[in-house]
């Protein structure tokens, strides 16, 4: 029995029990060293074993503190010490109730469901203060765009040149264009046809929300992207067999939608240098799209009709013109939008209408004179409406009730738009010499930039000597 280990009083245990079974001395041991931030073993499988923040977490934690931001604001603003017990209570839960407003309102109007009055705020410019050159150009300039913060701005034109410049001070930089070899590096295909070499004709522009990549596209086939920060170029999209006409964003994402001659709309992802889709319907050459936060793109070509994609949905809607063919349009909300076509006409279009439902016939009458069905303007001639009456441009502040229009008879015009049930109101008319390529409102509406040139976006039909070639931008005082 004494050499039975059942019955012995030794308290020797086996290496593996050893090993395996802890007292609970140890045990309390180990916690204490846990607490008290000693190293252990299971400490570095603990922390192998901490989940990454997941996405929807990283939008909490956000969220959490634009709102700590908002309600210590609120509470700067009230500029009051805190006092205590019911009345400290009740003050908090007011300041809660205006967070909460003004979130919910600025929510609503980037998502384009709230419409600010800004059109009937505007007070008429007087003559002395019209549009003043911002920045030159060599060559009419084809696009304009500006950063969400609308502190910088972007355009480009007919020879190639993309200037960054500062809205406020018009001081530009220039984008330099890599040679063939880097640009096939970054993706770029050889040039087809008889082209030699890559055009640099830029006809679109378009800007990420946070403002960190530019995409411009042009006669060469292919949408280039670049970066802001260094002015680089990064990456070449190729695919489209036409040239591309038009670039957008969809707001708030890295989603870059083109359109093109080959009446197709390409999808893209920028973070991921990826393609992603191809959209069909426009039976001609799709001239101008835009897009809001909503997965919808809107279309015009020069099949006559406009054409609302719903990517996710994989379906359309599409708009009849009546007798022209659509040039521009642009998104008011998400249930209307603008366009112009090149009879001079601006239509007010609704989700639930497949016609306008308010047309302003002759937005922009020629101030030319018309002799035998042809106009003559600058010593040139040319049939009908095309050369200086059609509306080239449309441009909306975004979430308000305040537009422009512009074309080539040598003015820019401003719009109240009032609804569907109401129409377009004519506003002022603001005196601009050239052909108006590209318009942008500024997110506040205190001033509007157009892109001006001596010749048209998409074509040398027309030409006018007088006009400067070059941004110019018009402020706009709010009452």
């Amino acid at each position: 029995m004494n050499r039975d280990p059942f019955f012995s009083n030794n308290k020797r245990r086996k290496k593996g029990e050893d090993e395996d079974i802890e007292s609970e001395e140890e045990e309390e041991l180990d916690g204490g060293m846990l607490n008290g931030g000693g190293e252990s073993g299971e400490d570095e499988e603990d922390e192998e074993l901490i989940p990454e923040e997941t996405a929807e977490e990283k939008r909490q934690r956000i969220a959490k503190a634009v709102v700590e931001n908002l309600r210590a604001r609120e509470k700067e603003l009230e500029g009051e010490e805190d006092e205590e017990g019911d009345r400290e209570f009740e003050k908090e839960g007011e300041r809660d109730s205006s967070v909460a407003k003004k979130l919910m309102q600025q929510q609503l109007e980037e998502s384009g469901r709230l419409r600010r009055a800004i059109a009937s705020r505007v007070q008429k410019p007087e003559s002395v203060d019209g549009f003043e050159v911002l920045v030159k150009h060599r060559q009419s300039v084809t696009a304009v765009c500006l950063s969400d913060d609308d502190s910088k701005g972007f355009s480009a034109s007919k020879d190639g040149t993309i200037l960054h410049w500062d809205v406020d001070n018009g001081k530009a930089e220039k984008y330099q264009w890599p040679n063939d070899e880097i640009l096939r590096s970054h993706g770029a295909k050889n040039p087809e046809g008889r082209a030699t070499k890559h055009s640099k004709n830029v006809l679109a522009l378009a800007v990420s929300t946070d403002g960190r990549y530019l995409a411009s596209g042009g006669l060469d086939r292919h949408v280039h992207l670049w970066d802001t920060r260094t002015r680089e170029h990064i990456q070449a999209f190729p695919g489209h067999k036409g040239p591309v006409s038009c670039l957008t964003f969809r707001k708030g994402s890295s989603e870059l939608f083109s359109g093109s001659y080959d009446r197709s709309i390409k999808i893209w992802n920028v973070e991921d240098r990826a393609y992603m889709n191809t959209l069909f319907g426009h039976q001609s050459e799709v001239l101008t799209i835009d897009c809001l936060w909503q997965e919808r793109v809107l279309a015009v070509g020069r099949d006559r009709s406009m054409q609302l994609f719903k990517v996710h949905d994989e379906s359309r809607l599409i708009f009849r013109s009546s007798t022209s063919s659509l040039e521009c349009c642009c998104f008011i909300d998400n249930s209307e939008f603008v366009s112009g076509s090149d009879d001079g006409n601006i239509e007010l279009w609704s989700v639930q209408k497949k016609k306008p439902v308010y047309i302003v016939k002759n937005a922009h009458t020629s101030s030319t004179d018309v002799n035998n069905g042809e106009l003559k303007d600058n010593g040139r001639n040319y049939n009908g409406h095309i050369a200086s009456s059609w509306v080239s441009s449309v441009g909306v502040c975004r979430g308000s009730d305040l537009a422009a229009s512009g074309a080539g008879n040598g003015s820019v015009r401003l719009w109240a738009v009032e609804g569907a049930g109401k129409g377009i109101r004519p506003l002022y008319d603001l005196p601009l010499t050239g052909f108006v390529n590209s318009l942008a409102f500024a997110k506040s509406g205190k001033f509007l930039l157009a892109g001006v040139g001596q010749e048209p976006r998409l074509g040398r039909w027309g030409h006018n000597s007088a006009a400067r070639n070059g941004v110019a931008i018009q402020q706009l005082k709010l009452l």
